[in-house]
């Protein structure tokens, strides 16, 4: 199978977002956002802090609702859905949290086995072949009666890799899968999420501030800032940006549209009050 055939191309994307629009305490997050996932690739959607990427992610999954506009899933408009309908469109979208989320109460393995057993009534010799499956392809069967307190930050990430997988989900959505990672466990984690999203045929939405570690495997990037889409396209494409506000972001640029300072009056007017 080639590139072209694992990305999709030709198809409807997955996610299609149109005119988006989502408040929070009377701030504006998105302002008319118009974005499509497409099926088959991994897409990035960056930005500097606070512009609603974790956010994004959870008016995909229908856990918020917009002020206007519209996020279909598969051709399923999400927020027109009943309890019943979302529920199960939910079931078809795995969630890899930025704290990895995992059951501290559990082991490795029924921490994986966990949505098998909730969801599923598979017999007990199913589920066990299925957790050893999703861990085995994150490299960590042989981790499977460890708690997660006797895990290292990038082993609870495999392992909530793993549980986000077991119900073979046609989308995963990751938000921050790097953060807080040592270069080798980044490094581990950067070649599984492409190597699952080719293996599996999914699709794979990855909210991150890791600039160079995401650009390496994302087909598709969304750079969102001030509540609008500011750039998209390939990594080569978006890092070739004109734009003042991508590059400063990109290049990590103390300097630009996001301003270093927070609003303030000027120094000398504050150290004489001050006095």
């Amino acid at each position: 199978m080639d590139r072209s055939e694992a990305q999709g191309e030709g198809t409807p994307p997955l996610v299609r977002i149109r005119n988006l629009c989502f408040s929070r305490e009377g701030r504006p997050i998105f302002d008319g956002v118009d974005l499509d996932i497409p099926r088959g690739r991994v897409t990035a959607i960056m930005g500097p802090s606070g512009t609603g990427k974790t956010t994004l992610l959870k008016l995909i999954g229908g856990q918020l609702r917009p002020d206007a506009g519209s996020v279909e899933v598969d051709g399923r408009n999400v927020h027109a859905l009943g309890k019943r309908d979302l529920y199960r469109l939910r079931m078809r979208m795995g969630m890899l949290f930025q704290s990895g989320a995992l059951l501290t109460d559990l082991d490795v393995f029924e921490n994986v086995a966990y949505p098998l057993r909730e969801h599923t009534r598979l017999p007990e010799s199913a589920i066990r072949k299925l957790v050893l499956l999703k861990l085995q392809a994150v490299g960590l069967r042989g981790a499977r009666r460890l708690m997660p307190s006797e895990l290292s930050g990038g082993m609870a990430r495999r392992v909530a890799l793993a549980r986000a997988m077991a119900l073979d989900p046609m989308m995963i959505l990751y938000d921050e899968p790097f953060t807080g990672q040592d270069p080798i466990s980044m490094g581990v984690l950067v070649r599984l999420v492409r190597r699952l999203n080719d293996a599996s045929r999914l699709t794979s939405v990855l909210v991150s501030h890791d600039v160079q570690e995401t650009a390496s495997i994302a087909d598709l990037i969304y750079v969102i800032s001030a509540g609008r889409v500011v750039a998209r396209g390939t990594a080569q494409e978006v890092m070739a940006s004109d734009s003042p506000g991508v590059r400063q972001f990109l290049q990590g640029l103390p300097d630009g549209p996001v301003a270093f300072h927070y609003p303030a009056p000027p120094l000398a007017q504050d150290l004489l009050e001050a006095a």
